[in-house]
Order: structure tokens, then C-alpha cells, then sequence
């Protein structure tokens, strides 16, 4: 039995799925955490939380990694600490520093952190000669908008350390380039409390469907879980509204794919003890990185995985986290493909009416959850404002979108918001 140190984590799904796949890996986990009542604000409905099986429930200053690493080597004394791990974007940097510190397995801190900022990815990337968008890096509106002007509108405005597509924009002139930077101006402090960069990062708009490769890294080697698809919505927002495991690529698009979000992961120095994420566009001109997440995918995405596969993707997160050898076998599960597909809301209101229930006993259907009636809804800026999901799978083939997009379809014939 191990014994994970656990450092934040989301209150989504992945909260969820990484102590299940600890639970279920025969080992137990101390949860640090900074703000307890963050998580016990959204306990899941109709389960036992999943704090409840930690072994220990510690509070300390997680935002202060100076101040942390004397602390948690002071647990670890006691403890005998394993590994460590995070499901959250804004903490993996943190985790990485840990385990520096601990001399316990992971990949190296600053690796963690290039993958971390959108901005030092795309210097890492440029100067190893990974294809990607051309780009400009300010702070001040003047070099900004100048920037903007010498890559050529339309252009994608992003900030280089915000997650679930929060804040990014695709401008198509300077006004709207202003009013990006002007929102992003007064977001200063992310959700957990930490203060931002006012660092705006400007890309060349690609064209193409975007995809990402699932990959896990152990000793050294990266192997390649396999290619999902992405559609997109909510413009000028880029918001995920649905994804497919496998892709429905060719071979040659699919090893394009591969071998660039490869190239990628070489080029940070994620070669080891990570579970990754990597998007690529498929453009006109070849494959392009989007950006690389140095964690398993979210928005279901790893269940999408285990449904066709078998493969557990929260359970490789943990086994790399311990230094160990991650089960990557294959096994036939009676699924060729697997989709989700999400409700975004297109309008601010209260939530009237949304009934699931005749979607549950559908064909091929393998989870529906939505949000209640009566629930506070605003118009959808990002990822953070599904009113839920359906997903489905499909025996036969890749028809698993078709199948999600009809029973959206059905979902969306009721939705009222008032």
C-alpha cells in the first residue's frame, strides 16, 4: 500500500475518478488543501464524498509554495509520503516543486511549469521547432495592439494561465481585441485565490478541426493512449461542446497527430511520471500545437478512454505519480467509439425546466446528468457553465457523435430558461 500526498484538486469529476482510482489501487491519500469549505460547498449528489476517504484532511497555505515545502516536508517525515498529485491546472506546478523537493517521482518542476503557461509553452515549442501559431507575448495595450496589427487580424486573445477556455477570445479587429484585453484587466485573481500575470498571449487564427492526443509518460517513454476529437462553440468564446474517442481521422491524420503532440511532450522534457493531454490543430498547412497539459483530460474525456479501451487514465496518473509501471493493456469492451456531448446555455435566466429521464434507458447511452431546475443560468463564456452532458457509445463504429448529438437534440427540445 502507498500513501499519496493529494494537493487540491477540482470539485468536477476528476475529484471523483483520481480517489477512486487510489481507492481502488489498494493505497490512501492525505488531501492538502488551502480552503476545505471550497469542496464541501459542491459535494456530490447521491454519493459519498470523496474526501471522506482520505486519511487525513490537512489545511496549509497552498498558494504559498515557499512557505509550503518545509511544511510538507514535515508531513512527509511523519507520513512517509509516496507520491504526490493534483488533479487541479492551478496547483501542478505546485506538485511539481514537492516532489522536487521530496526527491519523490514526477516529472522535472520546470518542465511542469513551461507546460503550465501558454506563454513559455510557446517559447519552449518555437525554439525546438514544433509547429504552431504565429504568436506575440505583451503585456501593455500599445505593444499589444501592435502585435496584433503585425500578425493580422483575425487573431485568438488568450491569458497564459487561466483553464477551461476562460478568456479566450477570437478578435477580429481592434476594438474587439481592446474589450478582450479590458476583461481579462479586471480578472486579476483566479478562482483560487492566486494573482494572475497580466501577461495577454496573441495567436494567428488556424483553421482546421482540433483534436488531442491522450498520452502517458513513465521511464522515459511516451506512449499514446490514442486521438480524441473537440467540436467547438459559443463564438467569439471558444467553448468545448463535445468530444469522440477514438477521432474519426485517417491514418495519416491520426499519426500527424501523434507525432507532433510527441514532439511536443520532447520539447518540454514531459518524458516522465505524467499523464498529458496535448491539442493539436489539423490545419491547412499541417498539424499545429494548441497547447499541452502536463494532466489526464478532462471533460470526461478519460472515461470517453476506458469506455472503448479499458484503459484507466486515472489510475496511469496515479501508478506514474508512485514511479510505476502504468497498466496500458487493451481489452475489448464491446465499444468502438464513445462521445459526450454538453448542454451550454446560450442565454442568462433561471432554469425552468430539463428532463433526462427518458434519455437514461436509450440505446447506447452510458451517463446523463443535468442540472436541475431552478438553478441560476448564465450564458456560457467557457467551460465552466455546462448545464451537463450526455454520452453514449457505439458498438459498431465511430457513430458515437451522431448517436450523442440526436439525444442532445431531444435534451434541447426542453430546455426552457426563463
Amino acid at each position: 500500500m502507498a500513501h499519496l500526498l493529494v494537493v487540491e484538486s477540482w470539485v468536477g469529476s476528476m475529484s471523483r475518478l483520481l480517489p477512486r482510482a487510489i481507492r481502488e489501487g489498494g493505497h490512501e491519500f492525505t488531501f492538502l488543501t488551502r480552503d476545505l469549505h471550497h469542496y464541501l460547498r459542491s459535494a456530490p449528489e447521491g454519493a459519498a464524498h470523496p474526501l471522506l476517504g482520505a486519511r487525513n484532511v490537512i489545511t496549509a497555505d497552498t498558494n504559498d509554495t515557499e512557505a509550503l515545502l518545509p511544511e510538507v516536508e514535515r508531513l512527509h517525515a511523519v507520513f512517509g509520503f509516496d507520491g504526490a498529485i493534483t488533479s487541479c491546472d492551478y496547483y501542478l506546478p505546485t506538485v511539481a516543486r514537492i516532489t522536487g523537493h521530496l526527491g519523490l517521482p514526477g516529472s522535472r518542476p520546470e518542465a511542469v511549469e513551461n507546460a503550465c503557461r501558454k506563454d513559455a509553452t510557446r517559447r519552449a515549442l518555437s525554439d525546438a521547432g514544433v509547429p504552431g501559431p504565429r504568436f506575440a507575448v505583451h503585456e501593455e495595450w500599445a505593444d499589444i495592439a501592435r502585435a496584433a496589427r503585425e500578425i493580422g487580424y483575425p487573431l485568438v486573445a488568450k491569458p497564459v494561465d487561466l483553464c477551461a477556455g476562460m478568456y479566450v477570445r477570437r478578435v477580429d479587429d481592434e476594438a474587439q481585441l481592446a474589450a478582450a484585453f479590458a476583461a481579462l484587466d479586471d480578472f486579476p485573481v483566479n478562482a483560487r485565490g492566486q494573482r494572475r500575470t497580466p501577461t495577454v498571449l496573441l495567436e494567428e487564427l488556424l483553421d482546421g478541426p482540433e483534436v488531442s492526443v491522450e498520452t502517458v509518460s513513465h521511464g522515459g517513454a511516451v506512449h499514446v493512449v490514442g486521438v480524441t476529437d473537440k467540436s467547438i462553440g459559443g463564438a467569439p468564446a471558444f467553448i468545448e461542446t463535445g468530444h469522440m474517442f477514438p477521432a474519426a481521422l485517417t491514418a495519416a491524420d491520426t499519426e500527424a497527430a501523434e507525432q507532433t503532440a510527441l514532439s511536443a511532450l520532447k520539447a518540454l522534457g514531459l518524458v516522465d511520471g505524467v499523464v498529458a493531454h496535448t491539442e493539436v490543430k489539423l490545419t491547412s498547412a499541417g498539424p499545429r500545437v494548441v497547447e499541452v497539459n502536463p494532466r489526464p483530460a478532462g471533460n470526461r474525456i478519460t472515461e470517453l478512454v476506458r469506455h472503448v479501451t479499458g484503459i484507466d487514465l486515472a489510475a496511469a496518473c496515479v501508478d506514474v505519480s508512485l514511479g510505476r509501471a502504468p497498466d496500458l493493456r487493451r481489452t475489448d469492451t464491446g465499444l468502438r467509439s464513445a462521445a459526450i456531448g454538453f448542454l451550454v446555455p446560450e442565454r442568462t435566466g433561471t432554469l425552468a425546466s430539463l428532463d433526462g429521464d427518458p434519455l437514461r434507458d436509450a440505446p447506447g447511452v452510458l451517463e446523463v446528468q443535468l442540472a436541475e431546475p431552478g438553478r441560476q443560468v448564465k450564458a456560457a463564456g467557457s467551460n465552466n457553465e455546462y448545464l451537463g452532458h450526455v454520452m453514449a457509445g457505439d458498438p459498431d463504429g465511430v457513430g458515437a457523435r451522431k448517436r450523442v448529438e440526436a439525444l442532445l437534440a431531444e435534451v434541447r427540445s426542453g430546455l426552457v430558461i426563463r
